[in-house]
Parts: C-alpha cells; sequence; structure tokens
C-alpha cells in the first residue's frame, strides 16, 4: 500500500475556488468503499472521573487542528475522482455520553461498557461530516474511572498515524512541559546474514517468488478451514464483536525475548498464536484444532525508529508521512504437531519467528503494493477494495500493534491508566490488537459474538503466557 505516499505531495486547491484540500490517497478510497468500510476505536481509560466541561474547547482548539482531515468529508470531484472536502464541523453531532441506569457495581458497568463497545464498533459512520467520533462513558468500570473512546475511520490514516495524533492531544502526567518517550526499537536479526551475497539474493528472490505467489492465491482462491476461530460466514464485518482485553508485563515478556534471541513482537505472536491453537484444540477435534489458518500479520513500511509529530507527518517530504504505510504478511499459525509440544511451548515460538523472518527479509510486501496500484490503475479503487476484501476474508484473523508511551499520560488533566485500540469492520471472526504502555502490554481481542468464546480465548492465551515464562525461565 505504499502508492499512499504517492500523494502526500499533493498541492491543496485554493479553498475559494475548489474547496478541495487534498486528493483522498488509493488506500483511504479502499477503506472506505461499497466492499470495505473499516474503522479503529481507541480507548483512553481515566484514572479519576472524567469531567467532559472542557470536550468542546478541546476538540475545537487542538484535535481539529491537527490534520485537515478532521475537518472534512470524502466527496467525488467532477472528473469523479475522491477529494477531501473542508466543511464547518458541528462538535456536537460528533461528542456522544451514553446514559446507563446508575448505582450499579464496577462489574455492571463493564457489562454496560461492553455492550456499548460493541454496538459502536458496527455503527457506520455518517459519509456527511467527517469521520469521527468520540464517547465518553462516565461511569466506574472495573479497570477504569471512566472510559474515552475514539472511532476513526481507517481511511483518515493507519494506526502508526492516528497514535500521532492522539499523543498530540496527551502530555505526561508528572511534568507536562517534558515530551513522552517511547521504548527503542529492536530489529530482527537477517536468517541469512552470515551467508554470501550470491546466496543472499537467490534466498531472498525465491522467498519472495514462493511468498507472493501464495499471497496472490490466497487473496484470489484459498480460504482457510472454517474453524472455532473462523466462522467464514458472508457479511462476518457485520455481524456483533465482543472486545476484551488483557494485559502482561512486558519485563516478562522481555525474559523470554532475551532466553530465545527473538525480538518481543516474534515473541508476543508467538504466544498468541500458541494461545490461539490452545483454544482450537480445547474447544474442538483434533482435524479443526490444526486446521490450515492463516494470521495477517500488519507491517508498517515506514523507515523509522518511532513516532514523529503531527507537524513533521504533515510535511510534503515527510520521511513518516500521515496516511496509510503498511503492509500484511500471510502467516500460517504452526500446528501443535504433538503433546510434547505443549510441554516445550518454546519451540512454538520459534518456529512462529522463522515463518515471519522469512517472510519480512522478502520482497513480498513490496510486490503486493504494486499488485494493488495496477488494480487500481486498471481496473478501479472498488475492484482493489473487493481483492483486500478477499484477503481478509480468506483468512482467519488479523494482528497489528503499536507502540505508546514509557510514562503516565494525562488528557486535560486526567491521568491515563490503560489505553487500546480494535481495527473493526473486517470481514474476520478474531482480531488482535496490541499497545504497549508504562511497562506494561495490552492486548485486545475482538471476537465475533456467540462464535468465538472471549473468556476461553483470554484463559488459552494466559496459559500459553505463563507455560513459554516458566519455559524460558528453566532455561540456564
Amino acid at each position: 500500500m505504499g502508492s499512499e505516499a504517492q500523494y502526500k505531495n499533493a498541492m491543496a486547491l485554493n479553498a475559494e475556488e475548489g474547496e478541495y484540500s487534498e486528493p483522498v490517497s488509493p488506500t483511504g478510497q479502499y477503506f472506505n468503499s461499497s466492499a470495505l468500510s473499516i474503522g479503529v476505536l481507541g480507548v483512553l481509560d481515566s484514572e479519576i472521573p472524567i469531567d467532559d466541561s472542557p470536550t468542546m474547547k478541546l476538540l475545537e482548539d487542538v484535535f481539529l487542528p491537527i490534520n485537515p482531515r478532521f475537518s472534512s468529508v470524502m466527496v467525488q470531484d467532477e472528473n469523479g475522482a475522491k477529494q477531501w472536502k473542508k466543511v464547518e464541523v458541528k462538535l456536537v453531532d460528533h461528542v456522544n455520553v451514553p446514559v446507563f441506569p446508575p448505582g450499579l457495581s464496577p462489574e455492571s458497568y463493564d457489562n454496560y461498557l461492553s455492550d456499548y463497545l460493541s454496538k459502536i464498533a458496527t455503527e457506520q459512520l455518517p459519509q456527511n461530516r467527517p469521520l469521527w467520533n468520540i464517547h465518553i462513558v462516565k461511569y466506574t468500570t472495573s479497570n477504569a474511572a471512566g472510559s474515552l473512546i475514539f472511532k476513526l475511520h481507517h481511511a483518515l490514516g493507519d494506526g502508526y498515524s492516528l497514535m500521532g495524533a492522539l499523543l498530540s492531544c496527551l502530555q505526561r502526567a508528572e511534568n507536562p512541559s517534558v515530551p513522552l518517550t517511547f521504548p527503542a526499537l529492536s530489529s530482527a536479526p537477517n536468517l541469512s546474514e552470515n551467508s554470501n551475497s550470491v546466496f543472499r539474493s537467490l534466498y531472498s528472490a525465491f522467498n519472495t517468488i514462493s511468498d507472493f505467489g501464495w499471497s496472490l492465491l490466497k487473496s484470489s482462491f484459498l480460504e482457510d478451514d472454517r474453524t472455532m476461530i473462523r466462522s467464514g460466514d458472508p457479511g462476518v464485518q457485520f455481524k456483533p464483536v465482543v472486545i476484551s482485553t488483557m494485559t502482561f508485563s512486558l519485563d516478562h515478556i522481555k525474559q523470554i525475548k532475551t532466553k530465545l534471541g527473538v525480538t518481543i513482537n516474534d515473541a508476543i505472536t508467538g504466544i498468541i498464536f500458541f494461545g490461539t491453537r490452545l483454544y482450537m484444540q480445547g474447544t474442538s477435534s483434533d482435524k479443526l484444532s490444526n486446521g490450515n489458518s492463516t494470521a495477517l500479520v500488519l507491517l508498517n513500511t515506514r523507515t523509522i525508529g518511532g513516532y514523529k509529530s503531527v507537524k513533521d507527518m504533515v510535511k510534503p517530504d515527510a520521511d513518516s508521512p500521515w496516511g496509510n504505510q503498511f503492509g500484511f504478511l500471510h502467516v500460517s499459525l504452526p500446528e501443535l504437531a504433538s503433546t510434547a509440544e505443549s510441554c516445550n511451548p518454546l519451540e512454538f515460538i520459534w518456529k512462529a519467528q522463522k515463518l515471519i523472518q522469512r517472510k519480512r527479509n522478502s520482497k513480498a510486501v513490496f510486490f503486493t503494493g504494486q499488485l494493488l496500484e495496477g488494480l487500481r490503475k486498471y481496473r478501479g479503487p472498488e475492484a482493489t477494495a473487493k481483492y483486500i476484501h478477499s484477503t481478509l476474508k480468506n483468512s482467519s484473523m488479523t494482528i497489528s500493534n503499536l507502540i505508546g508511551p514509557v510514562e503516565r499520560m494525562a488528557l486535560a488533566d486526567h491521568p491515563v491508566k490503560s489505553l487500546y485500540f480494535m481495527v473493526v469492520g473486517v470481514p474476520q471472526s478474531l482480531t488482535i490488537t496490541m499497545v504497549s504502555y508504562m511497562g506494561k502490554l495490552t492486548v485486545a481481542i475482538g471476537t465475533e459474538k456467540d462464535f468465538v468464546d472471549p473468556q476461553k480465548f483470554k484463559s488459552s492465551v494466559e496459559n500459553a503466557f505463563q507455560m513459554m515464562l516458566k519455559a524460558a525461565q528453566a532455561i540456564a
């Protein structure tokens, strides 16, 4: 999806003459089409009760100026091309404060919040106003004194862009004058870095052809098996979802990472894969528990080492531009080959790491981007959106992650206890997202309601984590 970069240098038209601020990028068109309408829910859990009196001023003075797209609607110009058009924003239309029954227990409000998240996850954002809403939940749950929920259309940008926008509204809680900091990123080693250049080139070329060809088949013809994590039902993106979360200590994940010589992403992805197989094993027959299941692992394609300011992202020649800058890797979930493997779960992480690393070292993501651009040019954005829809529908799950700040942050003097996000509107029964914050990793799990059991799935992932941590600590 690298063709987004071709649009970052587009000059804004004269507002008085054309009223268009910029063309809609190809990926923006795909994500807001007849085939796809994908959004992102971002949830900030507050440590203190929420005072919503400064909401309108914050939105007008801080949020809207972040990017013109927050004050624009998507329209077609006289040539049929989609453009972002500036409009007057009626903030009252974008702010929602739900009313629940008073005087209930935090556990009861957990259920109300869950139902509310499910409701807004499946609601479509109106196309006649800017593609975002916020929801202020002023009830104490077992996890927070209140919650602020952002719903933004994925056409506005990817997780990196939207996280950058969110951080523009937040400050360090203890010392607002000092910028927030983020964990250092570590890159995975090249599997063939000790080989000669000829072998590396041949190895990369072979993997590129193999991975691109398999990706093409998976997106076009080959569907994953119907299993306990994939219903395969048409229109699954319109069915209710349940969003649940679980939290891990980053220090514990680092222990696994260090003992195994992998990255944190490798470790947590291996844990998720292993937990998924344990869930499938515990809820279905042997055949279904090792059914053909593929995860789409989203990959940020920017060549950066951390978040840039929004001001830097919207510059014409930005190294890390605003927008949708990502690709996806088709990664088969390793099978639970035997009960012995369950006793040595670290083998599962190594299997997952080798699969992901091999695909990262190929150029399949680049060629997939070129394929999408070719489809757009010769068949149009709607046909391309249908291809992406097929890619998602034929797979079993999507995994994406973001890096959050190390320090406690605050919004309008409300300290943030935790945060998480969820991609919604995806034609899959299972979506997993991860974000780090203050030494913890929050995993959000979006499951098709009444199909995937969220509590059993969380229990399976927790068991996978504990088994892997115990095994890693046992290594001398």
